[in-house]
């Protein structure tokens, strides 16, 4: 549900979560519980967020509506060694990693590293 804008002429702008179907119905204020002005409409604040953030939303906008086929799936690229595009090769014990270890577990194999 989208998050809509009102005016109280008691309290000033309140925001509410509404269907999209009652955005122009009056609604109760939340502060005073007063009868709520009318829908106040207002730019929504894309200028504030980063690049990355408004990245993130046109993706996520896309994906809503228009979600990635297996065609296209299959046509992206994925780096070199990535598991989906072929079998891991198992690691081989070796004199510098006799348990045939994935990692170098360090001085302190008990400690998970971050």
């Amino acid at each position: 549900m989208p998050t809509y804008e009102y005016q109280c002429q008691a309290c000033g702008t309140f925001t509410m979560l509404r269907p999209m179907d009652q955005r122009h119905e009056p609604c109760q204020c939340p502060y005073c519980g007063g009868a709520g002005g009318g829908l106040q409409l207002s730019a929504p604040a894309l200028n504030c967020l980063s690049s990355s953030q408004r990245q993130a939303i046109a993706t996520n906008e896309r994906s809503a509506h228009a979600p990635q086929t297996v065609a296209e799936y299959q046509q992206r690229r994925h780096p070199k060694g990535c598991g989906c595009c072929a079998p891991n090769k198992p690691v081989v014990p070796s004199k510098a990693n006799p348990l045939g270890l994935k990692s170098k577990t360090g001085p302190r194999p008990w400690m998970i590293s971050h």
